[in-house]
């Protein structure tokens, strides 16, 4: 098994900065990928951003919405991935989670085996 728990999450102002981490422990996988999805209250969990994991190039997913805003980046050695947010509006309030799977990159929420438990990002105007 593996387990995943998100930290950074927080109260910013529209226009400001938040930097979420997803450490992950337990039986970690060689290669694979690691994504982040956000459910917004009274909407359906989203794709954000996904990277390889441990492949020897590294390759990146992003929403149109967050294209440009977000950068998702990776530590193999600590197990450990980062959402940088920048740029930050009203309309990113959301639970951010982590997901990890030991096959290529998807945008597919389906496609992921482990879960954290979410992390509250709460954007005000």
């Amino acid at each position: 098994q593996v387990q995943l728990v998100e930290s950074g999450g927080g109260l910013v102002q529209a226009g400001g900065s938040l930097r979420l981490s997803c450490s992950a422990s337990g039986r970690t996988f060689m290669r694979g990928a690691m994504g982040w999805f956000r459910q917004a209250p009274g909407k359906e969990r989203e794709f954000v951003a996904a990277i390889t994991w441990n492949w020897n190039s590294e390759v990146t997913y992003y929403a149109d919405s967050v294209k440009g805003r977000f950068t998702i980046s990776r530590d193999n050695a600590k197990n450990t991935a980062h959402l940088q947010m920048d740029s930050l509006k009203p309309e990113d309030t959301a639970v951010y989670y982590c997901a990890a799977r030991n096959r290529l990159i998807s945008t597919l929420q389906s496609d992921y085996d482990y879960w954290g438990q979410g992390t509250q990002v709460t954007v005000s105007s």
